[in-house]
C-alpha cells in the first residue's frame, strides 16, 4: 500500500522487546533513586542546620516532614505504580505492530500518574477507539517522538502497550470507554479473547486506578 506524503512509513523492524522492558526498568530505577536523594537530602539539610544553630525550630523540622512525606509517596508510588509486569505479560503475547499515527486528546493527573487520553490510529480501518494511557515506569510527561508513528501490542478493544519509536518510553494502555466495546469484545473469537486473556486485558481499568498494580 502506498503511503500518503504525511503518514509516516513504518521502520524497518520492531524495537526489540527485551530492550524496552530494560528501558522501563532503568527509567523506572533512575526516578526512585531521584526521588529518594532529594528524600534524604532534606532530612540531612534538616539535621546539619539545627546541629549548627543549636536550634530546635519547628521551621529547621519542615525539611525533614517534607523528606519523611516524600519518601512515603515514592514507596506508594512503587506499590501502585509498576506496570512493567503487566506490560511484559501483553509483550509476551502479542507482537508489536506499527500504527502511523497517535492523537493526544487531552491529559488528567491522579496520585497515581497522568492519564492522558489518545487514539491510536490503523491504517485503512476508521473508529479508533479512545484509549487511556499511563506510562509505565510512572512518569508525568507525554514524550516526543508519536507524531512519527508508535508500536502497539494488544487488541484496542481490549487494551495493549504501546512503544514510542526508539523504544525509550512505553505505556499501558486500556479503552477509554470499556462498555462501548462490550460488544466487540463479545465478538471476538475464542482465540482472540484467550489472548486477551493471557495477557491480562480483559478487566476493566477505571481512570483512577490505571497506574495500580492488577488494575
Amino acid at each position: 500500500m502506498a503511503h500518503d506524503s504525511r503518514t509516516p512509513a513504518p521502520p524497518l523492524e520492531a524495537p526489540d522487546t527485551a530492550e524496552v522492558l530494560k528501558s522501563h526498568y532503568r527509567a523506572l530505577a533512575g526516578l526512585i533513586a531521584l526521588r529518594l536523594l532529594v528524600s534524604a537530602l532534606l532530612v540531612a539539610i534538616s539535621v546539619v542546620l539545627s546541629q549548627v544553630t543549636g536550634s530546635n525550630s519547628f521551621f529547621l523540622t519542615l525539611p525533614i516532614v517534607a523528606g519523611v512525606f516524600l519518601f512515603i509517596f515514592t514507596l506508594y508510588r512503587v506499590i501502585y505504580g509498576i506496570r512493567g509486569s503487566q506490560c511484559a505479560r501483553v509483550l509476551r503475547t502479542y507482537p508489536l505492530e506499527f500504527h502511523p499515527r497517535v492523537v493526544k486528546k487531552r491529559e488528567r493527573w491522579t496520585r497515581y500518574g497522568n492519564v492522558f487520553e489518545i487514539r491510536v490510529t490503523t491504517r485503512g480501518q476508521h473508529g479508533a477507539p479512545l484509549m487511556l494511557a499511563v506510562h509505565a515506569a510512572g512518569r508525568r510527561r507525554w514524550p516526543e517522538g508519536t507524531e512519527d508513528g508508535v508500536w502497539f501490542a494488544g487488541d484496542l478493544s481490549f487494551g495493549g502497550v504501546m512503544v514510542v519509536p526508539g523504544g525509550k518510553a512505553m505505556f499501558f494502555l486500556k479503552p477509554a470507554d470499556w462498555e462501548k466495546y462490550a460488544g466487540r469484545r463479545a465478538e471476538a473469537d475464542p482465540e482472540r479473547r484467550a489472548r486477551a486473556e493471557q495477557a491480562g486485558l480483559t478487566h476493566r481499568t477505571k481512570r483512577a486506578v490505571m497506574m495500580r498494580a492488577g488494575a
